[in-house]
């Protein structure tokens, strides 16, 4: 997205880096409604090397300050020269958009300011071919206004209540896992985690999820924390124990080297599998079809039917 400044970027910056000028040009070219918002006495011409560094060799940005009026707060006007169409400027000029909010953010401000993109074009076509509507440029733009032009989706799971996240299905898990890792005290919903973890069979998720809360929960008493968990997941009692054993080991080390867990997370993997294996195995000798048999344990067919081989 750099350019190599041309004559047209030059006089078009030149002339707007005359306060007096900028101002004309504000008074022109702004809408009205935003006008009217505007103390344009506290107008100020901003550097543009605060742009993001991929940006920042685009030549003929112009950005204003000014204070709203009242003094609420700011607008900024971001003028970017054009001579030739682009098809996706008004998502370009987004990126401008949130460049200039993150840089009066870091200037220690607290609220975000107003930003205005206007796109000044003198292009060989003529007039401008593409819309100055950047919700236009995607393909369903009732989808997208609903999207940016409305609060965004949140999921909290700090506020949401555990009989809700019980009813979540396989995101169960992940959602639970994510609450109760930054309590106090894992105990205080381990229960409800272990239920979570018995009803489903997918042993591949449930011994991440295990891993998860045993590396980065807290609990005064993990013995307890395990005996709950294997309760709830028994055929996985050999993996929590070698969690377990692991995390002990580690932490009466020192300089813990992050090239050891990948090696340990491999040995866990292929743990995994042979866990799988097995209850594939006592599974097909109950005379269980291959389709629930595939699902609980997440093995193909192809590798069912070697294990009947």
């Amino acid at each position: 997205m750099t350019a190599t400044p041309t004559p047209h970027d030059a006089l078009f910056k030149r002339f707007l880096s005359h306060q007096s000028i900028a101002r004309q040009f504000l008074e022109i070219h702004l809408p009205p409604r935003i006008l009217q918002r505007c103390d344009l006495g506290t107008l100020q011409l901003i550097p543009t090397t605060f742009i993001e560094r991929d940006l920042s060799a685009l030549y003929s940005d112009v950005l204003m300050s000014m204070k709203m009026e009242g003094g609420e707060g700011y607008i900024y006007a971001l003028i970017e020269h054009q001579s030739s169409p682009d098809k996706f400027m008004t998502l370009r000029m987004m990126r401008y958009t949130i460049a200039a909010m993150q840089r009066h953010i870091d200037e220690g401000h607290t609220e975000l300011p107003i930003v205005v993109p206007i796109l000044f074009y003198h292009g060989k076509t003529s007039p401008y071919p593409y819309t100055m509507d950047w919700l236009s440029s995607f393909r369903d733009r009732e989808l997208a206004t609903q999207i940016f032009c409305q609060p965004f989706p949140l999921v909290d799971v700090t506020v949401l209540p555990d009989e809700q996240i019980m009813t979540h299905r396989g995101v169960a898990r992940l959602e639970m896992a994510h609450k109760i890792v930054r309590m106090h005290d894992l105990l205080e919903n381990i229960d409800l985690m272990a239920t979570l973890l018995a009803v489903d069979y997918n042993d591949d998720l449930s011994i991440d999820v295990i891993f998860y809360l045993l590396r980065h929960g807290d609990t005064d008493d993990r013995e307890k924390v395990i005996e709950i968990l294997m309760q709830g997941k028994p055929q996985l009692k050999e993996q929590i124990m070698t969690i377990e054993q692991q995390w002990r080991l580690e932490s009466r080390l020192e300089g813990r080297q992050e090239g050891r867990q990948e090696g340990r997370q491999e040995g866990r993997v292929e743990g995994l599998q042979e866990g799988r294996l097995e209850m594939a195995r006592n599974m097909l000798a109950e005379k269980l079809d291959f389709k629930t048999i595939s699902k609980v344990t997440g093995l193909s067919a192809g590798e069912l039917q070697d294990l009947c081989s």
